[in-house]
């Protein structure tokens, strides 16, 4: 624990981030203690002269439970502190590395959520060829909420309400390639995460903006425009590992090929965008030995390298060796490529294949494995990499996340509520 003095200095982040925030302690000075206990802070007065956090690393635990029983976001607060200390206080431990780490807590499950409606919707599907980049069927984008901005289909923004956008992903005929499949899986998780009454509110059109990569740089994106705000650069996820499990919940990344597109076969298979839904202990403990994916990136090309000692045809022949572990085709090797088999097998049993979990349009959620195993026979003279994507969940996402939920305290503390708050303000 430590004790946290001189808290009104700590004030002029929230104030400069949140315009609505000053109000909002003076309106009913609860607004900050209430976000902290809806994180999971365990908030408790005591006879104490300076406040005592307790942090913890809850970013390494399973869940929110499992944070508490290792008595991690424990927060003492001294008991005559007035309400405004009180909100000052409240400023202070919200931007502190253990808040973050529990509202990924609730990124990870907004992005289970997000992701497992979006490989429900059978009317969601890929296209490797079609007249735009985006396809929205006979009805065109319009009547799916959603309004071109450049054409071939390569920007599109919500003509509607957000929340009726992301349903034509969730409940419409679309297709896209598996890049747009990505950024539906991130602005998902945000209206998961806000609730579609804030989401619509609190995020602009073209903030939501969705097409090429290229052209989300030149809009208002919350992804990769003007409205992303400060980046998380951690390519080969080296701080994300020393981090811990939750750091990992939702982030964006890539698969690509790591030979030049010459030694491609599938042109459509280059790559293959992904967020990740989940990872298990033993694998976040693993990429925290190894130091991130670079060791992995090493691990694939081992994978590879043994493929090629492996020729042989039929349809998704790695496939089903490697990740169905079909036994009639296994017991068909020869010998020799049983032996290499049994290589590749034992590099594949890392926890990292088999409990990194990746959401990847239109496969939906399966582990990293099965993605290095399919990728074996789509483009077999290359092997592929792996790294995350420039994302600000950690940072403006976070924060704006905040800024929203205090506002809308605010607003309610205040009598200005539009009615459709459905908080709990415990």
């Amino acid at each position: 624990m430590r004790a946290v003095g001189r808290i009104a200095g700590r004030a002029l982040w929230m104030v400069a981030l949140c315009g609505v925030y000053a109000p909002s302690v003076v309106a009913g000075n609860v607004c900050g203690m209430s976000l902290l206990r809806e994180l999971g802070w365990q908030v408790t007065d005591a006879a104490i002269a300076q406040p005592l956090i307790a942090g913890g690393t809850p970013c390494q635990r399973a869940s929110l439970d499992d944070a508490h029983a290792h008595r991690d976001l424990q927060l003492q607060v001294p008991q005559h502190f007035d309400p405004v200390q009180r909100e000052q206080l409240a400023v202070d431990v919200l931007q502190q590395q253990a808040s973050v780490c529990a509202y990924l807590f609730k990124l990870g499950d907004a992005t289970r959520a997000a992701t497992t409606r979006l490989q429900e919707n059978r009317g969601y599907r890929f296209s490797a060829v079609q007249m735009g980049w985006i396809g929205f069927g006979l009805g065109g984008a319009k009547a799916q909420g959603w309004q071109r901005f450049r054409s071939f289909g390569r920007g599109y923004a919500p003509v509607a309400t957000n929340s009726s956008a992301v349903d034509a992903f969730y409940r419409g005929n679309v297709r896209s390639e598996c890049g747009v499949g990505r950024q539906i899986a991130q602005l998902a998780t945000q209206r998961e995460m806000y609730g579609d009454a804030l989401f619509d509110r609190e995020f602009a059109p073209g903030e939501l903006s969705i097409g090429t990569f290229l052209t989300l740089h030149k809009t208002q994106s919350i992804l990769l425009g003007s409205s992303a705000g400060e980046f998380f650069a951690d390519g080969k996820a080296v701080r994300t590992s020393a981090m811990g499990r939750q750091a990992f919940m939702g982030a964006p990344g890539f698969i690509a090929h790591v030979f030049d597109k010459k030694y491609l076969d599938d042109i459509n298979n280059q790559a293959e965008n992904f967020v990740i839904t989940d990872l298990s202990d033993a694998a976040a403990q693993a990429l925290a030995r190894h130091g991130g994916f670079a060791h992995y990136d090493a691990v694939n090309r081992q994978i590879w390298e043994l493929s090629q000692q492996m020729p042989g045809s039929g349809w998704r022949r790695f496939e089903r060796l490697l990740y169905e572990r079909d036994t009639a085709l296994r017991a068909a090797l020869p010998p020799e490529h049983q032996q290499v088999l049994a290589r590749i097998d034992t590099l594949l049993a890392d926890p990292v294949y088999r409990e990194l979990m990746l959401y990847v349009h239109p496969k939906g959620v399966r582990p990293l494995g099965y993605h290095i195993a399919r990728l074996l026979d789509r483009n077999p003279r290359t092997p592929f990499s792996i790294d995350l994507a420039l994302h600000n969940l950690h940072t403006t996402l976070y924060r704006r996340w905040v800024d929203a939920r205090l506002r809308a305290c605010g607003n309610t503390m205040s009598g200005t509520t539009n009615g459709d708050e459905t908080w709990n303000w415990a």
